[in-house]
């Protein structure tokens, strides 16, 4: 049977996958699909490596792959079932999967990554999804886009960032087309290249629940998410800048952060969450935390 680069069906209705895919960033995950420590280092590409590199700090690799393994032990705690994209030298951040491709519930969408060292990482997950049968909704072919921008709300909802860097502004018009035609609400906040991806601002924690650093997202963002009926968790911007927004919905009132995200970590326990906190220390601060090691495979509704 040939590959389905495209399943998506122009003017909408396109059928849902049945053992993968997902309609909300906070239902119930089973599978995650998760990316390579093996050549991880921190690169210039986002003000939080910047920072890290300028004061001199030194990357250990060792360190790095031991809170990988710390993570991956949550997962599993979890019962979340973890698959791997294959590791390349020449994808220094493929660790990252949330960017290279994003989930719907139609399936796959293949992204267009922004930065150079970037750019191969499709062939990667594309050959993770032609290995497993899953089929692509689409591939994005205007501008940039890419997976840390975007989110599903809620089934018929979704939000995405578009900095003008990592996702343009073709790039978010040609996935709000295609989900619009579906007959989904999608909302774009736009905001500065300086915060790298929208879920350093900004992350689903669980239903109608948000982790915001609401010191810097824009007016409109808030505006959207009180008219939506979300509560808000304030997240500084200090803690924000290190990663400390960018936590894991896992669905039944669960949440995986890193070690590092205290202030984040302290309102979901008053909230009644049970948090899962593995240190990643080394490996945030090149610029990507839990939420962007990670691409949900299937989420169900619990």
């Amino acid at each position: 049977m040939t590959y389905s680069w495209k399943r998506r069906l122009d003017n909408g209705s396109t059928p849902e996958l049945s053992d993968w895919g997902m309609s909300s960033e906070t239902d119930l995950l089973e599978k995650v699909l998760v990316g390579p420590i093996d050549h991880y280092s921190w690169l210039g590409g986002n003000s939080t490596s910047r920072r890290h590199l300028k004061n001199g700090e030194p990357y250990d690799i060792n360190v790095a792959k031991v809170q990988y393994q710390e993570m991956l032990d949550a997962y599993r705690q979890a019962d979340i079932e973890v698959h791997f994209l294959q590791a390349r030298p020449e994808q220094p951040y493929g660790v990252f999967a949330r960017d290279n491709s994003v989930m719907t519930p139609w399936g796959p969408i293949a992204c267009q990554m922004y930065s150079p060292w970037r750019r191969s990482e499709w062939l990667t997950v594309a050959e993770f999804y032609q290995a497993h049968d899953v089929p692509f909704y689409d591939v994005v072919t205007a501008g940039t886009f890419e997976g840390g921008d975007f989110m599903l709300v809620e089934p018929g909802v979704a939000i995405c960032g578009c900095s003008g860097e990592r996702t343009s502004e073709a790039g978010v018009n040609q996935v709000k087309s295609w989900f619009e035609k579906e007959g989904w609400e999608f909302e774009i906040v736009p905001f500065d290249p300086h915060f790298l991806h929208l879920d350093v601002q900004f992350i689903l924690v669980a239903e109608r629940l948000a982790a915001v650093c609401t010191a810097v997202v824009p007016d409109s963002l808030l505006k959207w998410l009180k008219a939506k009926q979300f509560d808000i968790i304030d997240v500084p911007y200090k803690e924000a800048m290190e990663l400390g927004c960018n936590i894991m919905a896992l669905g039944k009132e669960r949440v995986l952060l890193p070690k590092e995200s205290l202030s984040l970590k302290q309102q979901c326990l008053a909230r009644g969450l049970t948090v899962l906190d593995p240190d990643i220390s080394m490996i945030t601060k090149g610029g990507g935390g839990v939420h962007c090691m990670c691409q949900p495979l299937k989420r169900s509704r619990s």
